[in-house]
């Protein structure tokens, strides 16, 4: 453990100075933004500036953690002990690092849930709720399972997705590298056996060997515009307006809009039951979840609070501001009159989940097949242009 100097502004803008006990600078930062401080100045004790960075080979995972903490009280541990055991498990790395500030915190008195909610980078307000829940009614091993299985629930579409989008993404991969080929390499190369013909040519042909011709004769800077352009394109990928401007459009598709918003809320109806679950409020619910809904959305779910604090239900609220499906409106009529919304809002995520699963394994078998045939095409109609010229010799002599 280091001793650090840190000198911060706190939540009203005044400067604060303290000293933390930490294993690195990352995780006495960490702490430091726990408490609600903004750092902007750390020193190792004795002046030096703290420089030691966390190891990835030992990256942190709150999912992992959770499993093998979840094992080890299951087997009869207790907490500190199912603690300690992970940290001399991993004795190098960021995950000791990590078990070494939550064990420090314990053996100072502080509960569980305190210990974890001071390294927000590590364990999200999720799971800070879930444990603090769990020290209410003593089930913290009940608790981190039902987070394991909102985790599992929640990858478990997403897995869907970007499996279905590999072959797609290879075909499109491949495609683009054999047009790229054939254009930029084989088509020039025609385009000086047919320099004599330019007056016999197809239309067509012509402007495909023009087209050859002119990368031929100018390629360099015909690479310089390809990576110049896709220089362009990535950053501007990176840039938070043009993903947004982008998300717009996507959703004002009609079929794909419509997919993406179920696919959000039923991520919003998770959350908020695993959360309602783990005894926190539905307004703090709701609130600790709007992050999950495009920016477009975020009214809406502002108006719902607004109206739930009016004393509308749930289901009505979410309903008047656009946030329910008819299947979710309905369900959670039903998980109001019994008093259990957290495990039927989770019930809806799953119903909603299984239909866009369904929806991106159609939409992937109808996709492929149209995707091939147009690189089908696109490839015989440049090689067919190449050659049409000489299938017109072929005739002639005949």
């Amino acid at each position: 453990m280091q001793q650090f100097s840190i000198h911060a502004v706190d939540p009203q803008r005044n400067i604060v100075s303290l000293e933390l006990e930490a294993p690195s600078e990352a995780l006495a930062r960490e702490q430091a933004r726990g408490r609600g401080l903004e750092v902007f100045a750390l020193e190792a004790k004795g002046g030096r500036l703290a420089a030691l960075r966390l190891r990835r080979s030992g990256a942190f995972s709150a999912t992992l953690f959770s499993l093998e903490l979840t094992t080890l009280l299951e087997a009869g541990l207790n907490l500190v002990e199912a603690l300690q055991t992970l940290a001399e498990k991993d004795a190098h790395g960021e995950r000791h690092e990590v078990l070494a500030v939550v064990l420090d915190a314990i053996h100072r008195g502080e509960p569980f849930s305190q210990a974890v909610a001071a390294l927000p980078g590590h364990f999200s307000p999720l799971y800070v709720a879930t444990v603090k829940a769990a020290e209410r009614t003593g089930s913290l091993r009940e608790a981190l399972e039902r987070y394991l299985a909102y985790q599992e629930e929640l990858g478990r579409v997403k897995k869907k997705v970007v499996s279905a989008s590999i072959y797609p993404a290879i075909l499109v991969t491949v495609g683009a590298l054999v047009l790229a080929f054939l254009v930029f390499y084989v088509v020039p190369r025609f385009a000086r056996v047919y320099e004599g013909m330019a007056g016999t040519l197809p239309l067509f042909s012509r402007l495909l060997l023009a087209f050859g011709s002119f990368v031929g004769n100018h390629w360099v800077l015909m690479v310089l515009t390809l990576l110049s352009a896709l220089g362009v394109s990535l950053w501007a990928f990176f840039q938070p307006a043009f993903r947004s401007w982008l998300s717009v459009r996507l959703w004002q598709l009609p079929a794909l809009g419509e997919r993406m918003k179920v696919y959000q809320l039923s991520r919003v109806y998770r959350t908020t039951g695993m959360l309602l679950c783990a005894g926190v409020p539905a307004l703090r619910a709701l609130d600790m979840v709007q992050g999950l809904l495009g920016a477009h959305l975020r009214p809406g779910l502002a108006q719902a609070m607004r109206l739930i604090e009016q004393g509308r239900p749930m289901s009505d609220a979410l309903g008047a501001a656009g946030l329910a499906t008819p299947v979710a409106t309905r369900m959670m009529r039903v998980g109001e009159r019994s008093g259990d919304m957290g495990r039927m809002l989770g019930q809806i995520a799953r119903f909603h989940d299984d239909e866009v699963a369904r929806y991106v394994e159609w939409f992937t078998r109808a996709f492929e097949p149209v995707l091939m045939a147009c690189l089908g095409l696109a490839i015989g109609l440049v090689v067919v242009l190449m050659y049409m010229p000489i299938f017109e010799l072929a005739g002639s002599l005949q």
